[in-house]
């Protein structure tokens, strides 16, 4: 029973932790983990994003990202490209948090930490 215990509180707090939706927008795409187009219309992205007011309100890999003021708060450092061939991941920056969601989902690894 102990050794449940121990596991189910080890998972939890690594379940919360293996997401990154912490990111920060850097200068120069070198110093980026991730090349990020924003596309025009919804069905176009990769992942629909919602952008929280705060840290605490990411929840998973369910496209609620936190901008960070600062590259070492980030959990992925992005890079905002010009072109669509260009990225790693399109998205789509949506107006509600239940409409983040991912339509392609072999690109959910990306956001792994």
């Amino acid at each position: 029973m102990r050794t449940f215990l121990l596991f189910g509180l080890l998972f939890g707090l690594l379940s919360q932790n293996i997401w990154s939706q912490k990111v920060f927008s850097t200068e120069y795409a070198h110093q980026a983990d991730l090349k990020v187009f924003v596309v025009d219309y919804a069905h176009q992205a990769d992942l629909s994003v919602y952008r929280v007011d705060y840290a605490h309100q990411v929840k998973g890999n369910e496209g609620l990202w936190f901008f960070t003021a600062y590259p070492h708060q980030a959990d992925k450092l992005v890079f905002f490209v010009d072109h669509a061939h260009q990225a790693d991941l399109q998205v789509y920056f949506v107006d509600y948090a239940h409409q983040a969601h991912w339509r392609t989902a072999s690109k959910k690894h990306l956001m792994f930490r």
